[in-house]
């Protein structure tokens, strides 16, 4: 699992250019209101940082991962941004209003990373969870996961979703379906970015290459399409002191 939490460092620029946003209006809904410090942990090149920073949130970004850091640092020099991890953060003590974990939960030791969320959190503090996820209801896009492979996080927001240990409890939960629009360039970027990918040998890595162009060469919603809407689901989960 470390390796492959750790895997994305090698295609940091990628990541960035074509991981998913995360939808404002469902941020808005989600996240506390008031003042404090937002802690995004497992913040990989910044791409839900940057979302918070938009929402006039004051954030820290922590990653274990100085490559990732690296990218975030050069698209987000005004953020604090720290190596770290969920289960060990450079931070004080009740020093956070939330923490905010983006694609990033399923990687974590669950038990050692409650703790230390409780730790850094202030009173009243915040625990939020989200994960975007490709809408399968579409074949296409049922066919494109099982090239890719689904990833941990897949299985989990769509079996019982996330376990969180004490002291959290959960308070609420909301979901949103977008789009979003794609070249074929991008798609085949995306793809490239995933952990199955990027832990994958040589080998594997072409037949994945070869197995996407004939979809997109083949399937009649991509077949000569310039773009595509890739339709997502956002989940999110927000978590208190019980």
């Amino acid at each position: 699992m470390t390796d492959r939490a750790r895997s994305f460092g090698e295609a940091a620029a990628s990541y960035d250019q074509v991981r998913p946003r995360y939808p404002r209006q469902l941020l808005e809904r989600i996240l506390p209101s008031g003042p404090g410090v937002v802690v995004d942990c497992g913040a990989g090149t910044g791409i839900l940082t940057a979302e918070l920073v938009a929402l006039g949130r004051e954030v820290i970004a922590v990653d274990p991962d100085p490559r990732m850091l690296d990218r975030l640092r050069a698209v987000l020099p005004s953020v604090m941004a720290l190596e770290g991890r969920a289960e060990s953060m450079p931070l004080p003590d009740s020093s956070a209003a939330a923490v905010v974990l983006g694609q990033a939960w399923h990687w974590v030791d669950v038990e050692a990373a409650s703790r230390e969320i409780d730790r850094v959190l202030a009173p009243g503090g915040s625990l939020l969870l989200l994960w975007n996820i490709r809408d399968e209801t579409v074949p296409w896009v049922r066919e494109l996961t099982g090239i890719m492979q689904r990833s941990p996080a897949e299985d989990l927001v769509r079996g019982e979703g996330p376990c969180v240990a004490a002291p959290f409890v959960r308070e609420a939960e909301t979901t949103q379906a977008w789009q979003r629009t794609l070249t074929p360039a991008e798609l085949r970027e995306l793809v490239r970015s995933r952990s199955n990918y990027l832990v994958a040998t040589a080998a594997e890595r072409a037949d994945i290459d070869a197995r996407i162009e004939e979809l997109l060469a083949s399937h009649p919603d991509l077949r000569g399409r310039s773009r595509i809407e890739l339709p997502y689901v956002t989940h999110a989960y927000r978590y208190r002191r019980g």
